[in-house]
């Protein structure tokens, strides 16, 4: 991996004799530098932003990011995107680099990304006793909102590419690839630091007007809990620094805290699934039955803003234009590009009376998108097209198909979606204790299944109660959590080979611009990879070979 330090050019060609020495110094005086910065508490919270700033961009990119391949690796959908365009997706798809062999850096920049992002949380860390801070609490309040975001992030990076650099000070070294095993002690020491130091009531969720989007003590149990199950289903083991007691605990202390609840009904957690039909500036009836950002099941969200330009600005959620239908326009759905074509064999598993299936999922004869002015043009440009498409994060548009990016119909529809991108629910850790052996296992896992079962506060005539258990929990996870960028997880924890054959496909039809096609996604390659990504051609190169790339790749 190329070197993460900061290099500062202050001055450069300068041929001088006879100067004093301070005509030499050639500090700003108005720039920052990891020299003059780290001094005041204000310092601190402007770093800190930093930090959560890296965490965006790395969720920004509007070539993957990680909700894009973590979905296109899954069971759940295709590849999907433009009948012409490369096929980059489909070599994610089928881990299959000769479906594109050209493309060697798919995930180039998701790679420098998430390093910019840990570089950032490490220069704060690194520096934080340089600072005067007032308040002892406010520093380890800050420090463990740091090392959360940057446990995230190598938790993101080790669950994609396996064996990574790991990196915790600036350093000019040639930085090769460290076992797993090590990353995931970083990721729990830094989580157990910010569950330990962040005080329990210093983003209270009755204030997520003001503080939605910050890491809470609650935030990083969770991720404790999300990186153990994960570890010890894909390794087999237990790792160093978080027990099974330590997860579970975790949970239950989210639970006790009475900060979270589930939202009533499943639609209303997703804007295209409430949303309603409505004229440009007519929010109330776009949102619907929206519950809002940073409702009562939010853990933790990715915010995002409607300012994203061409001129620099990058606040936008760039992938989600992605996920829209192939340039068709259906109110209240926005146009996009067609990846992530939705499998229809996986809907299949949705039970009668499960409010899920529709919320998750545009059904787009069903729900007569077909019969839009525009379907036909976009029809047959999509490549794989299913007749589904993903609704949970579907982009919106007003009546007459502007885009809803904002609320005046003023914004982009490629470069200013803004959705939040939600990281962790209640309804994830209600189950993931009932996984863990919780006394109140039932319990967690009936609250959530009601819920599914329930709509317009009447709880269905087909709810039935299941009996908690192992293979019942990740059935469960599977509905709850379609197409959020969680199942492909929870297929690999369940072992490699097992998760092989429910991705694996062979010879399923779909339309390519309108003609047949035909999708066979081969078990022994993900078997061959591990289920992991190939690590990007250029940073092998830049690294001298020090990076070794993944098998099967």
């Amino acid at each position: 991996m190329k070197t993460l330090n900061i290099i500062l050019l202050a001055a450069a060609g300068l041929t001088l004799a006879g100067c004093s020495e301070g005509f030499l110094n050639t500090e700003s005086k108005t720039d920052s530098t990891t020299d003059n910065f780290y001094k005041t508490e204000a310092d601190a919270r402007r770093a800190l932003i930093g930090c959560y700033d890296g965490l965006r961009q790395t969720n920004s990119n509007p070539s993957f990011g990680f909700y894009m391949i973590a979905e296109v690796m899954g069971a759940e959908c295709f590849g999907g995107t433009g009948n012409t365009d490369g096929r980059g997706y489909q070599v994610a798809d089928r881990f299959d680099k000769n479906q594109s062999p050209a493309d060697l850096n798919l995930l180039a920049n998701e790679w420098s990304n998430y390093y910019a992002a840990i570089f950032r949380c490490n220069e704060f860390i690194n520096h934080a006793d340089q600072i005067a801070w007032k308040s002892e609490t406010t520093k380890n309040t800050y420090l463990g909102e740091a090392r959360t975001l940057r446990a995230i992030c190598y938790f993101d990076l080790v669950r994609l590419f396996g064996n990574i650099p790991l990196i915790t000070v600036s350093t000019s070294e040639n930085v090769p690839q460290d076992d797993a095993a090590m990353v995931y002690a970083q990721i729990f020491d830094d989580l157990k630091f910010a569950a330990a130091n962040i005080p329990a009531d210093a983003y209270p969720k009755s204030d997520a007007a003001n503080n939605d989007g910050r890491v809470t003590r609650y935030a990083a149990e969770a991720f404790m809990a999300r990186a153990y199950l994960f570890y010890t289903g894909y390794y087999g083991s237990e790792p160093n620094g978080c027990t099974r007691a330590d997860a579970l605990a975790a949970c239950e202390d989210i639970i006790a805290s009475g900060e979270f609840a589930l939202v009533p009904e499943f639609k209303s957690l997703w804007p295209a699934a409430s949303a309603g039909v409505a004229e440009v500036g007519d929010a109330e009836t776009l949102l619907g039955s929206y519950a809002g950002d940073g409702n009562s099941e939010t853990i933790l969200a990715v915010k995002f803003t409607s300012t994203q330009d061409y001129n620099g600005n990058n606040d936008s959620n760039r992938w989600q234009v992605m996920v829209g239908m192939r340039s068709i326009t259906s109110a209240p759905y926005g146009k996009g590009w067609g990846a992530l074509t939705v499998n229809p064999e996986f809907l299949k598993a949705f039970g009668t009376g499960d409010t899920r299936k529709v919320a998750s999922a545009i059904d787009i004869e069903g729900e007569g998108v077909n019969t839009a002015s525009t379907f036909d043009a976009g029809f047959k440009d999509w490549r794989e097209y299913t007749g589904y498409a993903i609704k949970k994060y579907s982009p919106l548009c007003f009546a007459d198909g502007t885009s809803a990016t904002k609320m005046d119909g003023s914004g982009g529809f490629q470069e200013q979606n803004h959705q939040d991108y939600v990281l962790m629910r209640y309804a994830d850790v209600l189950l993931m204790a009932a996984e863990l052996g919780s006394p109140n296992a039932q319990d967690y896992f009936d609250q959530v299944r009601k819920r599914a079962y329930t709509s317009d506060g009447v709880l269905s005539a087909n709810y039935r109660q299941v009996a908690v258990s192992q293979s019942a929990i990740m059935a469960e996870r599977k509905l709850e959590f379609a197409f959020e960028g969680i199942n492909y997880f929870d297929l690999l924890r369940q072992g490699v080979s097992y998760a092989a054959q429910q991705i694996a496909v062979t010879g399923y039809h779909v339309l390519s611009g309108g003609n047949d096609d035909y999708i066979t996604i081969n078990p022994d390659n993900i078997i061959a990879t591990q289920g992991l990504c190939q690590i990007p051609n250029d940073q092998i190169t830049l690294s001298n070979g020090v990076l070794k790339q993944n098998p099967g790749w």
